[in-house]
């Protein structure tokens, strides 16, 4: 507690002001648009924060948090994985196009790494950089360290788990974090089961944090207070997940 105390304190005394601007961006003749937020006073060593948004898109949540994570000094993108005329409108859409990306994961892999490559244009250090991802983005979040990337961490809230059982287990070396809830009924336990298994085979550096009392989609404020339906907002969950991402940042960054 004494640690998450000091964290606030530190928290509270470097909060600075940022700005959120859109930025074009192309995937071949796919035009894409994302949002770059920057801090008015850039930590030291340049940090960036790559957020792929849940399977709606790019939705006030996303533009959100990654105001508040510019506010502590991270440079942050907004990664769009859809493209400007490919958005969904409608729950139906988004379960979709989502499910396209999900079975063509290096398409989804390729989307990712082109935002990467907007958060270094963005000022962000190469070298010292996290992606993390809400929902469909905390499955983007996991695939991206599937790939690899050059980053130095990896954080899922309430993402999909899932790997077709045919893909061959690398060794994975960005760090992970998975944060769930534990009463998330969407993702099976055979799901969990086969992740925690691969990242052992992986022998990646991971950790996987259960909140009670928290089903899918615990961190939006949008969806509900009815953990029945399957997605709920927890905000003691939210703010303790968001905590303990900040200190994951520390620890790797």
């Amino acid at each position: 507690m004494k640690n998450i105390l000091t964290l606030l304190i530190i928290m509270t005394a470097t909060i600075t002001q940022a700005q959120l601007t859109p930025v074009p961006y192309t995937d071949a003749s796919q035009k894409l648009e994302g949002f770059l937020a920057t801090p008015k006073k850039v930590n030291t060593q340049k940090a960036g924060v790559l957020l792929l948004p849940a399977w709606m898109g790019i939705d006030n949540n996303a533009k959100e948090n990654a105001t508040e994570l510019a506010k502590l000094g991270y440079i942050t993108f907004v990664a769009d994985i859809y493209g400007i005329d490919k958005r969904p409108t409608n729950p139906k859409e988004a379960g979709q196009i989502a499910s396209y990306f999900k079975t063509n994961y290096s398409e989804y892999q390729k989307r990712i790494q082109l935002a990467l490559e907007q958060l270094v244009k963005g000022g962000a250090n190469p070298d010292k950089i996290v992606v993390i991802g809400y929902c469909f983005g905390g499955t983007g979040a996991i695939e991206a360290a599937r790939a690899n990337f050059k980053v130095q961490g990896i954080v899922s809230f309430h993402g999909g788990l899932g790997r077709d059982a045919s893909r061959i287990i690398e060794s994975i070396n960005p760090k992970v974090l998975v944060l769930h809830g534990a009463d998330d009924f969407f993702i099976p336990e055979a799901e969990i089961k086969a992740f925690q298994d691969e990242m052992k085979t992986a022998k990646a550096d991971w950790q996987m944090v259960y909140y009670s009392n928290a089903v899918h989609a615990f961190t939006h404020k949008d969806a509900g207070n009815d953990n029945s339906k399957g997605t709920a907002y927890n905000e003691k969950a939210a703010k303790r997940a968001w905590l303990l991402m900040l200190a994951f940042f520390k620890e790797i960054l």
